[in-house]
Order: structure tokens, then sequence, then C-alpha cells
């Protein structure tokens, strides 16, 4: 499979790269990996690419001292008002299309991760973070409010009351604190971190591929109509799911071996 130069070359500010089944997206535009025009088209590519090309796994990390300092200010101060609307829609379609990728999505975090790095963080499945990193939704500090759906989707993990308090006070919360609140699912020691993360994201890229998927589709039934919407899709997911070639030869492992086989999933 051939990537996009834009993904790839010394000047992206988005990476793109694979380790086997597991892709990973690399934000690197130092120092700060600010949200910009630039920024901001790369993510629109590399959605649309992974949403073409789904891998099995997509890891979302960022290269340098902080993951980002959130969205360039100069963007604000440049936007028309009446162009508002249109310009923010497009990039909560960028949140809208990761979060609706049909694999496993991990969002590492070792460090600062602000504003549109956060609310991706949070349009991604799972978010894995050393206890230290900082995380905020500081829009108010523009009295500006998340426009890229990070404030429903932190609600959606901790519930109205949290959710308006970071928004509303603007502060800084540890990656500890998050793991407390439900945001975060996994800590790891930041002397080790890439390499946690990587095999955390990892242990799901070669994983039964299509299971995840109907577990993804089984909890996005449940967000958007409750318990009875997923109850009414789950029969036909479980019957896809039953069909495919990683269940059955699982089944049949699980039989001979007990239930630490090691079953080498193919993803289908």
């Amino acid at each position: 499979m051939t990537l996009p130069s834009s993904f790839t070359g010394e000047s992206a500010v988005l990476r793109l790269t694979f380790d086997g089944p597991l892709a990973v997206l690399t934000m690197h535009s130092p120092p700060m990996n600010l949200f910009d025009e630039a920024m901001w088209a790369a993510w629109a590519d590399a959605v649309a690419w992974l949403t073409a090309h789904p891998p099995r796994a997509l890891l979302v990390r960022a290269a340098g001292r902080v993951v980002s300092a959130g969205v360039d200010v100069r963007v604000f101060a440049g936007l028309d008002p009446a162009d508002a609307e249109a310009f923010w829609r497009t990039q909560l379609g960028i949140a809208q299309a990761l979060e609706a990728l049909p694999c496993p999505t991990v969002f590492a975090a070792h460090s600062l991760t602000l504003t549109a790095a956060f609310e991706l963080a949070l349009a991604c499945d799972l978010v894995v973070s050393t206890p230290q990193a900082r995380f905020g939704l500081v829009e108010r500090k523009i009295a500006f409010t998340p426009a890229m759906g990070g404030t429903q989707r932190l609600t959606e993990r901790v519930g109205p009351a949290r959710a308006r308090e970071l928004v509303m006070t603007g502060d800084l919360y540890r990656g500890s604190v998050l793991a407390d609140w439900g945001v975060v699912n996994a800590l790891f020691p930041p002397d080790c971190f890439d390499a946690d993360a990587h095999a955390y994201a990892m242990r799901l890229a070669t994983g039964p591929a299509r299971a995840h998927e109907a577990t993804k589709a089984v909890v996005r039934r449940y967000l958007d109509g409750g318990v009875r919407a997923a109850d009414a899709a789950l029969p036909a997911l479980a019957a896809a799911v039953a069909a495919t070639t990683d269940h059955r030869r699982a089944v049949t492992a699980f039989l001979t071996d007990g239930p630490e086989h090691a079953t080498h999933y193919e993803g289908r």
C-alpha cells in the first residue's frame, strides 16, 4: 500500500507509518504541535485516507516535548465571523471521522495536551497517558468554547457536572486525575511511555478486528439510542462476527487448548 507523500516527507506535520497491522499517526510540528491551517489540513487528509484504508488499529501520538499546545490563536484572529460556522463544521468533521473509524483507536499523551488535541483524544476509543501529563480545554482564555466536539464527548465519559467544570474553569488536569474520572484508560511511566503505548495499541491491532468493530458498533448504538437501540442491533452484529475466520478458529483452539490458547488472529 503506497502512502501519499504528504504523510511521509520531512516537511509533513502529521506522519503516518505502519508497524504491521498497526497504523501510527504522529503529530510532528515542533515545538508546540499547534493546530494551524497546515495541521488541520493534514488531519483532514489523514482521516479521509484512513477511512478509505482502515487499519486494524490506530495509535495517535506526538513527537516532541508537548503533545500539543492547542489551536494557534492566530486562527481566531484571522477568522471572519461570517465564515465561522462553516469553518468549525469542517473541523468537527475531523473528530467525527476519527470517531467513526471501524478499528480501535488509541490516543497517547505523554505531556501537555490542549484544546483541539484533547478533543481529538476524546474522539478516540481509548486514551493512555503519563500520570504527569496535563490536559485542558482552555478556550475560556479567549472567551470561546470547544468547537471540535470535546465538551459533549467529555460529557459522555464523565457526566455533565465534570464536563462543565473542566470547560468552564479552563483548568489543567493531570493524567492521574483523569484516570480516576474515567477519561484516561491507562497510565504508563514517562521513561517507557512510548513503548508501553505502542504495545497497548499493538495488542488491539493483533486482536480479532471484526469483533472489535462490532464492539464499537454496539457502544455507538447505546450512546445514540440507549440499551434498546443496542439490543436491536446486537443480533445481526453478533451473527456477522460468528461468520468470521477469527471466531471459528478461536473457538476450535479454545476447545483444544483451553482459554489461554495462542491463536493468531488474521483480522477477518
